[in-house]
């Protein structure tokens, strides 16, 4: 991924007259870096004000890839474009003009909140235009990639390619650890800008840049940035306390126990606190569900969160104070993975309303939760209990059908039926608890779950009670299939009518990017090594985020050691010729299949170290084999740039393809993958090398 044309308009040349930096593979370096830099902050930046986008925001990264694949292929027009600065302005002016919380009608989305209020028909333009507009804004910034590609052996430019690419996400991930804001973010684009520019570029390009930074440092204001989110602090409406708001919405009130809900409560008013001596919370955020539990009387808790900026609010912000007593311990980790190297047994297990609102990056579907509400995930905190141990979770669930669909999970894992508290008022709140512990329940309150009679559903106060039954459940969350708040298998009409509009946006762009002759000679070869290779990669992020955790951490690890895996392919391609490229695909279908077969529960290995080398080489043989492939066909294609270009647009379509999951879970993707490299080794097989290359006087 790479690719820049700072600032300049017309047809690009290898390095256009008058700019700070000629040197072709300097110019190389500092597009690949600036594009995958700017493509970061879109993936960051635009949900952090727009808060559905956030749930979209895989739509972000295929518009970007569609962007930049045009780009490309427009370089080979001698058009005047909108300079990327304009372009940019006219994106963050939109996002500035609609930072709204967008709802929409429909229950079929992998959201918290969806369904929840009327929509006005103008929000479901929100996603279209956001699409687009990231599209057309990239196409200026990637044009340059065309003449510097084909400036430079093939293998070379790929080379110079992921170098700079790693360099611009190994610098968005150091201010993301550093917690730095969007003024950041975008002084260090401009700079890079400024760099590939010259002094005419710049004077043209400074009023955009200018405004663009002047509203980024406007809606900044009063915000602080954790690794996930946007996170900003107002007063509690009751208490001393404070809500914490993530990407424009309140996720957590830290105030007072006496204003916290009553199922809070509900467990210890159930059971002693005092029988609870080891307590894990998982989800603990700002410290509500732990101030609770101390005040019960809870003799000692471990606090598990992901978000090390949420749990910092908590021992500061929170007004009980919990995170400073000495009988809590805190933990910033996934909860999975804290479980997965702890071999500590808890008398009570809670899943503290773990709703994140956010995905775990923007190369696939998952929730930072959605590993930790599966049924794998239950069974993993049940072999956690004591022998009297119970599991607890509660939450705002909003839909009858999704308490039955937990609690259908946890009876699968402890065989039983979970005792269910319901509350009324707003949200359909619910507390489901289940392990060896229930048998002590009092006498009086062992029946089976039953409304009651008299109830008031406007407050939030028990409505029901009992051992809850579970017929005709929703199929269950797994590791998967991870989709908790999706009822069954299926397409949501927003996804798929998101999908068809990039799809169009797609096609149209082609046609009109590519000249005639140029278009002829599209490389479906490379297109279907894209498509397939994006599977690989989402798959082996959900793979790593499995089997530790997903954190930011893991999923920068991962995005490193397939970037390194792409670079020693290179290198393994320019020594080697390999005569006989059907071994190749062989290999690669071998691993797929292997990889298939294992499940990734089968490497949960005890010693982490081991679990790590086992799960690098089964994820990342098919990833390194597969860059062979493509570090071979790119060696040997004779139009570099519409080469490449195919492989970007391939990459785009392959991500639309990921939306499979939600029908066949994530081990399909893996056949699915399987499929587009062995119709990319028949094209590769029948399409002959070697054509007279196409230059821009003969392609019109």
């Amino acid at each position: 991924m790479l690719t820049t044309e700072a600032i300049t308009t017309t047809a690009p040349s290898i390095a256009p007259s008058r700019t700070f930096i000629t040197d072709v593979r300097a110019r190389l370096f500092l597009t690949s870096f600036t594009v995958l830099f700017f493509e970061l902050i879109c993936i960051r930046w635009i949900p952090a004000y727009i808060r559905y986008i956030g749930y979209f925001s895989n739509f972000i990264l295929l518009s970007a890839f569609l962007g930049i694949g045009l780009g490309i292929l427009v370089s080979r027009r001698s058009w005047r474009l909108p300079p990327f600065p304009l372009m940019l302005a006219f994106l963050v002016i939109y996002v500035w003009r609609n930072k709204i919380e967008v709802r929409l009608n429909s229950t079929d989305v992998l959201y918290y909140g969806a369904g929840e209020s009327i929509a006005k028909s103008e929000h479901y333009l929100v996603l279209p235009i956001v699409i687009l507009l990231v599209t057309l804004t990239m196409v200026p910034l990637a044009r340059p990639l065309g003449p510097l590609l084909n400036a430079l052996p093939r293998l070379q430019a790929y080379t110079v390619d992921i170098v700079g690419s790693m360099a611009g996400t190994a610098t968005f991930f150091a201010f993301a650890w550093f917690s730095a804001p969007p003024i950041v973010w975008f002084g260090a684009l401009t700079v890079l800008l400024v760099l590939l520019a010259g002094p005419r570029a710049m004077v043209m390009g400074a009023l955009p840049l200018i405004a663009t930074l002047a509203i980024v440092v406007h809606l900044q204001n009063h915000t602080q940035w954790s690794p996930y989110y946007k996170l900003t602090v107002e007063p509690a409406a009751q208490g001393t306390g404070v809500i914490i708001n993530v990407n424009n919405s309140g996720q957590q009130t830290a105030t007072e126990i006496e204003y916290k809900e009553s199922f809070y409560r509900r467990v210890y008013e159930l059971f002693p606190a005092q029988d609870f001596k080891n307590t894990l919370i998982l989800g603990a955020g700002s410290g509500s569900d732990t101030a609770v539990a101390l005040a019960a009387g809870v003799p000692h808790i471990d606090a598990v969160e992901i978000d090390p900026k949420i749990l910092d609010l908590g021992k500061r912000l929170n007004p009980e104070r919990p995170y400073q007593d000495p009988r809590v311990t805190t933990y910033v980790n996934d909860g999975r993975a804290f479980m997965r190297n702890s071999d500590k047994r808890y008398d009570l297990i809670a899943f503290a309303l773990p709703d994140s609102l956010t995905l775990t990056s923007g190369f696939s579907n998952l929730r930072l939760e959605s590993f930790l509400l599966t049924k794998e995930a239950i069974v993993d905190a049940k072999d956690h209990l004591t022998d009297d141990g119970m599991v607890l979770l509660y939450n705002y669930y909003r839909e009858p059908w999704l308490v039955d669909k937990i609690a259908a999970m946890m009876k699968d894992v402890f065989g039983q039926d979970p005792y269910v508290s319901t509350y009324g008022g707003w949200g359909r709140a619910a507390v489901l608890m289940a392990g060896p512990k229930m048998a002590e329940l009092p006498a009086a309150l062992n029946k089976p779950y039953a409304e009651l009679v008299g109830r008031d559903e406007t407050r939030v106060d028990v409505i029901g009670e009992g051992f809850y039954p579970t017929v005709n459940a929703p199929r269950p969350a797994t590791d998967n299939w991870p989709f908790l708040y999706l009822r069954a298998p299926v397409f949501p009409k927003i996804y798929v009518g998101s999908l068809f509009l990039l799809a169009a946006i797609a096609l149209i762009g082609v046609l009109i990017a590519m000249p005639r002759r140029a278009l002829r000679r599209f490389d479906w070869h490379m297109f279907f090594l894209g498509a397939a290779f994006i599977l690989l990669e989402t798959k082996s992020i959900v793979a790593f985020g499995l089997l530790f955790g997903s954190t930011w951490m893991v999923n920068s690890m991962v995005f490193f050691a397939i970037l390194t895996s792409v670079l020693i392919a290179i290198l393994v391609s320019s020594r080697l010729r390999i005569r006989r490229p059907w071994i190749l695909y062989a290999l690669l279908a071998l691993t797929l299949v292997v990889n298939f077969i294992v499940r990734p529960e089968r490497l949960l290995f005890d010693t982490p170290v081991l679990r790590y080398v086992v799960a690098a080489l089964m994820a990342f043989t098919p990833v390194f084999i597969a860059n062979v492939v493509f570090a071979r066909s790119f060696r040997d294609s004779d139009t570099a740039d519409i080469a490449f270009g195919s492989n970007l647009l391939g990459i785009m379509a392959g991500g639309t393809l990921e939306y499979f999951a939600l029908l066949l879970g994530y081990r399909a993707l893996l056949l699915i993958a399987l499929g587009l490299y062995m119709t990319a080794a028949l094209i590769g097989r029948y399409t002959p090398f070697g054509r007279v290359p196409i230059t821009p006087s003969n392609s019109s």
